[in-house]
């Protein structure tokens, strides 16, 4: 008994497999993304753009989780995540271009690093999935997200104008204009007046062709349907015979005998004579 507790505990530490190696889920984080943005392009109060610190603070947390990163690095850079999201949202707070600008800078930045999180794991799967798919739609959306905070940012610490023309510029017209921007829809409606404006425009530009054309592109074509697994074929057992067998069928029959029997010779005369 002395020697099985060593054994246990080997297998045990043996049978520890570590982080899951097709880990994953991206179907509460594209949901988390969706629902972020709706509420975000709906309400026009700066309470939406206040609560986005948090849900942005959210999905960096559930990228971490969904990622390969080691455990004490996750938990690092989670509690960062927390206390840089309660220092921007308290920096939110201060009603200036200056605590707005910060703000915006720091949503960029989770952004930023949940997207090279998600697009790094989906990257690292051995096979393409449908969690695969989900993980690549919610970096495409998170990327149109951080160039919206980008754009917000530039406008509250340049102090002049964004858009063209007089435009408003709020979150939802900076959400707008990034995302025709990422998917080169150009409407023309929006247009960027400031030199920096413009260049980050023409990076998301590039970006959204690169990433459509290569990774969504690229999981979409390899993208199979994952096989049933095949069922274990049971062995029908034969039924019994129907045939009752009788002591008659069941005894073995004994070969024929040879019962034709030779004639037998007749007695010579000589024998005859003699008696």
């Amino acid at each position: 008994m002395a020697q099985a507790s060593p054994a246990r505990g080997v297998a045990r530490r043996g049978s520890d497999p570590g982080p899951p190696k097709l880990g994953g889920r991206y179907g509460v984080l594209l949901l988390v993304l969706i629902t972020t943005y709706v509420l975000s392009a709906f309400s026009f109060s700066r309470l939406a753009g206040d609560l986005q610190v948090a849900a942005f603070a959210a999905v960096l947390l559930l990228a971490l989780r969904t990622s390969r990163v080691r455990r004490r690095t996750a938990m690092l850079a989670g509690a960062v995540a927390l206390i840089g999201s309660a220092a921007a949202a308290a920096a939110d707070l201060t009603r200036t271009d200056l605590g707005y600008g910060a703000a915006e800078i720091w949503k960029a930045l989770i952004l930023l690093l949940t997207a090279v999180l998600i697009v790094r794991r989906v990257l690292d799967r051995p096979t393409v999935t449908v969690q695969s798919i989900y993980g690549a739609l919610s970096a495409y959306l998170i990327i149109g997200l951080m160039f919206a905070a980008f754009y917000a940012a530039i406008w509250h610490l340049s102090g002049g104008p964004f858009f063209a023309s007089r435009q408003p510029a709020s979150t939802q017209t900076f959400q707008y204009f990034s995302f025709t921007t990422l998917t080169t829809l150009g409407y023309g409606d929006f247009t960027a007046i400031s030199n920096s404006g413009r260049a980050i425009a023409v990076i998301e530009a590039l970006a959204g062709q690169v990433f459509l054309a290569t990774l969504v592109a690229r999981l979409v074509a390899a993208f199979r349907v994952p096989a049933e697994p095949a069922r274990p074929v049971s062995r029908r057992r034969r039924p019994p015979s129907t045939i009752r067998r009788t002591p008659e069928t069941t005894r073995r029959r004994k070969p024929a005998r040879n019962t034709s029997r030779t004639p037998s010779k007749a007695p010579s005369p000589q024998a005859g004579s003699e008696q």
